[in-house]
């Protein structure tokens, strides 16, 4: 280990610091004073994110013998997850507050899953990618469970964790095979191995690929790996599963581009048939499924794993613009679903949950400007130009038809129709129907100004896409 390795993974080593200072700093506050916990973990944020711009490398960097790489798509990941962390944090401390759930316990779990997340990014061996992994999967699992008085989130922790375990083997089980063909867990050496010996192209790498794909297609929540998403969606407290369906997909979307992209990219052929059929599937069952929920929360569930759907055809495609297009809609979709929770947790109160499509009724009488920010994001998930979900299905249509799969086109389209049925239905909730209830939404300024930002994002960034997608090609095209 040298300086240069050092300065490398200063971000993981900075966080992991912090994480500690917090944990300890928490021992002494009580109850009424938690929220100097919440400001200790937003600090920690602040200074992580500030480390992982100062060192930025100016070329791809891999150290700790071959486990652990830096280059600019991990910066842009990772600053990503740090934002959407915090995010998730301002949105959840005014809902903890009032639920009696305001405890040092949920913002150290979403730094050390935050972590998880930064190693995951960062990782150029199979084996650090399981560890940041883990390292995740276990802060979810708690944060699913945090409410112990709540019999339903616990059915949903006890269901995503016993799934998650059996992924985890899968996906472990899958890893010792590829390393029993190649010899190798570090990805450059993976795909080095596989070009200078085309015959280890064969039926126990096969076997092995299958395994890491179900890990892979589990982690995303994609079909029919899907089961735990919807349940653990609704089951979960509201900012826990803001929490979940919004940095932890950044952490998937490098989980597929370190294993299939970086490791197995020569085998694309053999793995782009297994990606088309389950993002097909993902496609269908997700925005079909979605239209006959009547939970909201459980709705976006199945919304994901449609939107999942189209970041793997992206991956399908296996081309520069491709990835490109994948990362774009990866950010842009946890822009929107970091905004649709948002709006979730701002419209709960004590003891009452607004989880039902039919709290959303009259809400436009309610609060014009919540309403007007949640039809923007309701637009933006369905593609409705000019929000920058358009351009995200666009760009991903588009490289699906550059590679000739003109069908694959056809269907992205119709999915998005079958899409925009539901998410239309939540604004016809807000605009058309009568309040049944009363209630003046209470938000913190802070929380309000977030909620605000956050929704104005998605249509500032549809009409001046042109930054973030160059963004993207710079780090992936």
């Amino acid at each position: 280990m040298n300086y240069t390795d050092l300065i490398a993974a200063a971000p993981e080593m900075t966080l992991l610091g912090l994480i500690c200072v917090v944990l300890v700093a928490d021992l002494f506050i009580d109850d009424e004073h938690r929220i100097v916990t919440f400001w200790f973990s937003i600090i920690s944020l602040v200074i992580t994110a500030a480390v992982i711009h100062a060192t930025a490398p100016e070329a791809r960097t891999v150290i700790f013998d071959g486990s652990y790489v830096s280059d600019q798509l991990s910066q842009v990941l990772k600053l990503g997850a740090v934002l959407f962390v915090a995010a998730a944090f301002f949105y959840a401390r005014d809902y903890l507050r009032a639920n009696d759930l305001h405890k040092g316990e949920y913002y150290l779990l979403g730094l050390f899953g935050l972590l998880g997340m930064m190693i995951m990014i960062s990782a150029n061996s199979l084996l650090t990618m399981y560890l940041g992994l883990e390292t995740l999967a276990l802060s979810m699992y708690a944060l699913v469970a945090i409410d112990r008085n709540n019999v339903t989130a616990a059915e949903s922790a006890m269901k995503y964790f016993v799934l998650g375990a059996i992924a985890s083997g899968c996906l472990l089980y899958g890893i010792s095979w590829v390393y029993g063909v190649t010899g190798s867990l570090q990805f450059d050496e993976i795909a080095a191995v596989l070009s200078a010996d085309p015959s280890l192209n064969n039926l126990p790498l096969w076997f092995g690929l299958t395994f890491l794909i179900v890990g892979i297609a589990f982690k995303f929540g994609a079909v029919p790996f899907h089961m735990w998403l919807p349940d653990v969606y609704q089951g979960a407290r509201s900012p826990i599963t803001l929490y979940l369906a919004t940095a932890p997909k950044l952490a998937a979307l490098a989980l597929i581009l370190r294993v299939l992209v970086d490791g197995l990219g020569g085998l694309h052929e053999t793995w782009s048939s297994m990606i088309m059929v389950v993002a097909v599937l993902s496609l269908l069952v997700g925005n079909i499924v979605a239209i006959a929920q009547t939970n909201i929360k459980r709705m976006l569930g199945y919304s994901t794993i449609g939107h999942v759907g189209f970041i793997l055809l992206a991956v399908f495609c296996g081309t520069g613009d491709g990835y490109a297009a994948a990362l774009f809609y990866t950010l842009t979709y946890v822009l929107s679903a970091a905004g649709a929770f948002g709006v979730i947790i701002v419209m709960s109160r004590r003891g009452y949950e607004a989880e039902l499509l039919t709290d959303f009724n009259g809400l436009n009488e309610r609060s014009p400007w919540f309403a007007l920010m949640m039809m923007f994001l309701m637009f933006s998930m369905a593609g409705v130009p000019p929000f920058v979900g358009f351009f995200a299905k666009l760009n991903v249509i588009s490289a699906v038809l550059d590679q000739g799969f003109p069908e694959l086109a056809v269907l992205m389209v119709l999915a998005s129709v079958v899409g925009a049925y539901y998410y239309l239905k939540v604004i016809w909730y807000m605009y058309f129907e009568p309040a049944e209830d009363k209630a003046v939404l209470q938000a913190s300024t802070d929380t309000r100004l977030l909620l605000s930002v956050n929704s104005v994002a998605v249509l500032a960034l549809g009409i001046v896409p042109g930054w973030l997608m160059a963004l993207c090609i710079q780090v992936l095209g």
